[in-house]
């Protein structure tokens, strides 16, 4: 094993995660109102979607590369309706009544699945990583199976970690935090949910345009 591809692809992971987007809100969202366990599903949901973007650069799948880059204009249209519809439902819904329901809500899996799918909608994550890929030397034709693989695994983790780490951060305060502050806290986050979906429309704009 070549440590020192786990290692690029564990920091190309934790840099690619770290910046706060739309996902980054709703992860915090979820964490202050369903818990960690949410929080950590959803940040999982992210990762696993930031890695099989990093499989198909990094293995270059032409066929997928190609129909995310032909499809991009749909996928950025369900993806920004999805942010708007979620911004609106954040922000109309009572936290007291969502912490009531949180011991008995047992679909953990839904935030993983609505996460990964909002998350691959974003064709530009993929070009992301073939430009990383290429700045580290990933390309066709100058790695083999095993360094990839270790790459593509080292930005699983790395992910992973930060979503763990963000998600357990929010988790210390969660308790601290009032039932009106946390009402507030849904309305902003619904908000800058909504903005993120409306700029991904305006971004189909530019896209056209090219």
């Amino acid at each position: 094993m070549n440590f020192q591809y786990f290692l690029n692809g564990l920091i190309i992971g934790f840099s690619a995660s770290a910046p706060l987007g739309p996902i980054g809100v709703l992860c915090i969202q979820k964490t202050i109102n369903k818990g960690r366990l949410s929080g950590i599903v959803s940040g999982l949901g992210a990762a696993s979607a930031d890695t099989v973007f990093a499989i198909i650069s990094g293995f270059g799948l032409t066929i997928i590369s190609n129909f995310i880059t032909t499809q991009q204009t749909f996928l950025r249209i369900c993806g920004g309706i999805i942010l708007i519809y979620l911004g609106i439902k954040i922000f109309i819904t009572n936290p007291g009544i969502q912490i009531r329901k949180q011991s008995k809500d047992k679909k953990i899996f839904n935030d993983f699945i609505s996460i990964f799918f909002l998350t691959i909608s974003n064709p530009i994550t993929l070009f992301v990583f073939a430009a990383v890929f290429a700045g580290f030397g990933i390309v066709k034709g100058e790695s083999n199976f095993s360094s990839i693989f270790e790459l593509v695994f080292g930005v699983l983790i790395g992910a992973t970690i930060w979503w763990t780490i963000l998600t357990t951060f929010i988790n210390m305060f969660r308790s601290k935090i009032r039932l009106r502050r946390l009402l507030w806290i849904n309305k902003i986050s619904g908000v800058l949910i909504v903005i993120f979906g409306i700029a991904t429309f305006i971004s189909l704009f530019y896209l056209n345009y090219q």
